[in-house]
Parts: C-alpha cells; sequence; structure tokens
C-alpha cells in the first residue's frame, strides 16, 4: 500500500471526503457527489483515481451499485470509516444485542430492557466510531434480508445497527414498523403531510406509503457491518 501522504491531492480529497461522508450518513457517497465534493467535474476521472485507490488497498468497490465504494483503510484524521472484517480489542467500545431480522413478521424485539432475551452469544463488539458517540446500551443490531437497500451498500445478510429513537428526520435510514402490514422495514424516511414514504435504495423497487398513524420508527441507522463474500 502507497503511504497515504505519497498519495494524489486529489486521491486524499476522495478518501477524506468518503470517510466522512459515510460518517454523517450511514452510507457511501456517489461518483457524482464525489466528483462535486473534490472539483472533479469528469465522472471518468473519479472513476480512474477510486480504481487506483481500490488496487493501493484504501478501496473495496462493487460496480453495480450507485453507492458501491466502501473505506477499507484507516486514513490519517480520519473520522471513523473502517475495515469491518476485525476489529481490534484496543478499539471495542462495548457489545449490542443481534435481536432479530428485518423482515416481514412480528414486530421488532425492542422493549425498555434491549437485550432481555437475547442470548450471551448473539452480542457484537463494536467499535465507538460504530457507535457514533452514542452508549452501547442504546443501540441494537439487526441482520438485513433482501436487496431493498442495495444502493445505499446495505445487502441481504449484512447487519446493520440501530439506535432505538421513536423520531428520525428525512432522509435518514431507520427501521419502520409497519402496523397495516404487520412487518418491519428498512428504508429511507420522509414525513410528507400526512404521510410517510419509505423509500428504497433500489433501481427497480417502489416506494411505500404509508398513513402516519400506520408508521412506528423503532430505530435510526448507525451503521453497516458487511457480509464477508
Amino acid at each position: 500500500m502507497k503511504p497515504f501522504d505519497e498519495l494524489s491531492v486529489r486521491q486524499r480529497k476522495i478518501l477524506r471526503y468518503i470517510d466522512e461522508y459515510t460518517v454523517e450518513n450511514g452510507y457511501p457517497p456517489t461518483i457524482r457527489e464525489i466528483g462535486e465534493a473534490t472539483d472533479t467535474n469528469s465522472t471518468s476521472v473519479v472513476n480512474y483515481n477510486l480504481n487506483k485507490l481500490v488496487e493501493e488497498g484504501y478501496l473495496d468497490r462493487e460496480q453495480r451499485v450507485s453507492r458501491g465504494v466502501r473505506l477499507i483503510a484507516r486514513i490519517p484524521g480520519g473520522v471513523g470509516a473502517m475495515h469491518r472484517s476485525g476489529v481490534k480489542a484496543a478499539d471495542v467500545a462495548g457489545s449490542v444485542p443481534l435481536v432479530g431480522s428485518i423482515a416481514a413478521g412480528q414486530p421488532l424485539p425492542v422493549p425498555d430492557d434491549i437485550a432481555h432475551n437475547v442470548d450471551e452469544d448473539d452480542y457484537i463488539e463494536v467499535t465507538s466510531m460504530m457507535l457514533g458517540g452514542l452508549d452501547s446500551s442504546t443501540v441494537f443490531a439487526l441482520r438485513v434480508k433482501g436487496d431493498s437497500m442495495i444502493d445505499a451498500m446495505v445487502s441481504d445478510g449484512d447487519i446493520v445497527l440501530i439506535h432505538k429513537q421513536p423520531l428520525v428526520g428525512n432522509g435518514e435510514m431507520a427501521a419502520v414498523w409497519l402496523a397495516d402490514r404487520s412487518e418491519t422495514t428498512l428504508k429511507f424516511f420522509y414525513l410528507e403531510g400526512n404521510r410517510v414514504r419509505l423509500q428504497p435504495a433500489h433501481p427497480y423497487m417502489e416506494p411505500i406509503y404509508v398513513e402516519t398513524k400506520d408508521c412506528q420508527v423503532q430505530g435510526k441507522v448507525l451503521s453497516v457491518i458487511r457480509r464477508m463474500r
């Protein structure tokens, strides 16, 4: 791997932007967003530099999705993106319970005592960066089923860390219980008047529209632990 300070100025900007964007939003930027943030008008130039950073071991890419870029190496002054394949003991800030899956069926088991019925083996060690500075006691994990959020780099089999909270802002990724459908879904949340739009991140899936009374936010997605494929 080439040392960070030996990369081009543009490549260093790209890495820093991916790192900051991913921590702030919970998912990576698109090629166009990277270009705009780094004053690079040509998407082919952005693509070239992303491929070079993959070769150097800084990034991982999935070419078929619009947000298919992931930082897999620490960078000087980075604010949080890191390789998920292993967590060093010194980095561990706590553990959170893996309480189930996001799929059609019963409501998520997230009572006040969030880990009451979770076996000791169903805990996941996490770092403070994964938690975004929050206390691990207010965070739980869910395994994703399906690919409705594939363009947000959340795939079938991945694990999402969710902060238990009843409200989220527009555009935030949330776990939502749909009373009229008796199912839980993971989508981008948008409050639009008296209804809620739950937006998937998939080119062939339509948004879900529900009345606010039938929509209960169960938590906001903090970060994603990707299944090694």
